[in-house]
């Protein structure tokens, strides 16, 4: 994935990337917070966000907290400095909490505020990964989607049928947003000559 993701990235317009899904249970902070150790592991300084801002989760993985997060820089109340959080275990790997969960989160996704964000974040880190809500659920994705230069969609093995995933690529093409790829997760081997490595199958287009 981390392989496949350089050459997704090389004629990207920054250094940001979106993992997005169709629907909730798929995988996608799992797999957010696995690509972020690894592409840190390989030397890169990386800044995971969770854009969630309703009900993310990559927070619990770190066994912290949800406070003092993205929905904090946002609303006016933090400044970038105070909510990014380094990962003792992972040198290189930062990570912003979703932070309280507020009444208007694509409100203040559309706001001038995001924006500012990310560029800080750009020029700080040589990666920013963004955990984003499902397409499906929500518009954030698509909000999201117009201010990165990389979006990846992740569905779940015998989970997402086609014409969901088709759904939600539609949704973002709507709004602009021309997904670089998908991500196939939690792949089952269905017979003993089937190959396969690791649980992620990467297609890139």
């Amino acid at each position: 994935m981390r392989t496949s993701l350089h050459f997704a990235m090389l004629e990207a317009s920054d250094n940001r990337l979106m993992i997005t899904g169709p629907s909730p249970g798929v995988g996608k902070s799992f797999v957010s917070v696995n690509l972020a150790a690894v592409c840190a592991q390989a030397g890169q300084r990386v800044l995971l966000v969770d854009a969630d801002m309703r009900k993310g989760q990559v927070h619990n993985v770190f066994g912290a907290t949800s406070e003092s997060g993205l929905s904090d820089v946002l609303g006016g109340r933090l400044a970038l400095d105070e909510v990014i959080r380094g990962v003792d275990e992972c040198e290189g790997l930062s990570y912003v909490a979703r932070g309280t969960a507020p009444p208007n989160p694509s409100e203040l996704l559309m706001g001038p505020r995001f924006s500012a964000f990310l560029a800080a974040a750009s020029e700080r880190f040589d990666l920013v990964i963004v955990d984003s809500p499902p397409i499906l659920a929500v518009t954030d994705a698509a909000i999201i989607g117009k201010q990165v230069g990389t979006s990846l969609m992740l569905v779940r093995f015998e989970r997402n049928p086609v014409k969901e995933l088709e759904l939600a690529i539609g949704r973002l093409r709507t709004a602009g947003v021309e997904p670089r790829g998908a991500i196939l997760n939690a792949v089952e081997r269905k017979a003993a000559t089937a190959y396969g490595y690791g649980y992620y199958h990467y297609n890139y287009q």
